[in-house]
């Protein structure tokens, strides 16, 4: 047998309890990406220890304002029962008073001044005492007084009104011209238009590059604990990853909203939501040869697709837009390596049920349910029992916030210290994965029912 030599591990959520786990991350210039994986300058990892709970944080020193510019008024920005996220709660924690709401754009006017007022009679009044709302963002500029320009942009809108180049669904580029150089922080999917229209989401990333601003794209789960053990036990053994396996099952009957259940309107599941773990299996397999995208799909009018909980008519969607309830997809990457996905809607219930596994030569690392109580469960080489670490204060939300803030405060006095793990170009390419996966499995269905329609005139 070959020698093989003792595998080492990222620290663990116990084992970065030390005196240093809340340096500032100026301090920590060490700490941004391994040396040794030949995807480190692609695919930038953060050492485990920085992640520390909200509840755990510092506010950021200092007594200058921050002022912030929010892009819509919708869940992702003040909350919703359904999910865990609300990015103005995570500013809050990490900017204290420091936090300046200087608007808020957003066409529902009424909504967008009932959640200032919220913030209002709560104890974070000071952050929204001087917010106002417009309906656009040249509202915003034409009634702008010099203090009021905006430290950092955060872009919380329907990714149908963003992420092109069309009037009306430019912001990027609107707020690019209005501020050039303010560092903008975006959700996810970039963009849910037409297939053709990927073309601009790229003109937008090569933009943003050339002028040399700062973006950080909402793939909240690279910044999960688990996720960065994975990737730095990797980079440390000088491993080459040989298979991602990713599967995401939603929970379908807490879905409410018919835009959701029409993929000309979002995308459909696996580009609106299973995005997440297709940026996940790209985190960690590389790049994707597109070509290579083969998938299937069970659709709504195939026997094993009648689902009985749906909370919206469906006969109100037209047939050729209702979205599958189950897709399936491999491809190859760059590196030879296989990508394995499936998306499934089939859960009653709030629950999702979602699991992703990297194999490597000796290794098989499984991350499970990543977003309410991450567990991380390792095989390591000459190992048959598996070491299991729980994360149960992870907040990838809060992580991700927190992470770009620190980029933003400490760009000028150590460039060499900032570390976005999901660029606009790199979220890009994930976009197009899932498109992919899209166009192949409609080939799929599309060569499939010559057959079917032949096998029900036979039965008839």
């Amino acid at each position: 047998m070959a020698y093989q030599a003792s595998p080492t591990f990222a620290r663990s959520p116990n084992e970065c309890r030390g005196s240093d786990h809340q340096l500032r991350f100026s301090e920590r210039k060490g700490s941004g990406t391994g040396a040794g994986s030949p995807l480190s300058s692609r695919r930038p990892s953060i050492d485990p220890c920085r992640l520390v709970p909200m509840d755990k944080t510092m506010h950021i020193g200092g007594s200058d304002e921050f002022n912030v510019l929010f892009i819509g008024a919708g869940n992702i920005m003040f909350g919703s029962p359904e999910g865990p996220w609300n990015h103005s709660f995570r500013l809050e924690h990490k900017l204290g008073p420091r936090l300046k709401v200087v608007a808020i754009i957003d066409p529902a006017i009424e909504r967008a001044t009932a959640m200032i007022q919220k913030k209002r009679d709560s104890f974070v009044v000071s952050a929204y005492e001087k917010t106002r709302v417009f309906r656009t963002l040249d509202d915003f500029v034409k009634n702008m007084a010099p203090r009021d320009r905006p430290r950092a942009v955060v872009i919380g809108s329907p990714p149908m009104f963003r992420g092109t180049l069309q009037p009306g669904r430019d912001i990027e580029i609107q707020i690019t011209k209005h501020f050039p150089g303010v560092p903008l922080f975006t959700e996810k999917p970039i963009a849910t238009g037409p297939q053709y229209e990927i073309g601009d989401a790229l003109a937008i990333a090569k933009q943003i590059e050339e002028t040399k601003t700062i973006c950080s794209v909402g793939y909240m789960l690279r910044y999960l604990q688990g996720v960065q053990m994975i990737k730095q036990t990797i980079e440390e053994n000088n491993l080459t990853v040989m298979a991602t396996i990713a599967r995401y099952a939603c929970a379908y009957e807490a879905i409410a909203k018919p835009d959701w259940w029409d993929k000309s309107k979002s995308g459909g599941p696996v580009i609106e939501q299973g995005t997440h773990f297709c940026d996940l299996s790209r985190y960690f397999g590389g790049e994707v040869v597109l070509s290579s995208v083969v998938g299937h799909s069970l659709e709504f009018d195939e026997k094993p697709g009648h689902i009985s909980k749906m909370q919206i008519d469906e006969s109100k969607i037209a047939p050729e837009n209702r979205i599958s309830r189950i897709t399936s997809a491999t491809w190859k990457y760059e590196s030879g390596a296989i990508g394995v996905f499936t998306h499934c809607v089939a859960l009653q219930g709030t629950n999702y049920s979602c699991e992703l596994e990297v194999y490597a030569d000796g290794y098989c690392f499984r991350l499970v349910d990543p977003y309410v109580q991450p567990i991380l469960y390792i095989r390591a080489p000459g190992e048959d029992i598996e070491k299991v670490l729980r994360f149960p204060d992870d907040d990838p939300f809060f992580s991700e916030i927190s992470n770009f803030i620190d980029v933003v405060e400490d760009v000028e006095e150590s460039p060499e210290a900032a570390v976005i793990l999901s660029s606009y170009e790199d979220a890009c390419r994930s976009y197009q994965l899932t498109w992919a996966i899209r166009e192949a499995t409609e080939r799929s269905r599309a060569g499939r029912l010559p057959m079917r329609n032949g096998i029900e005139a036979k039965a008839l």
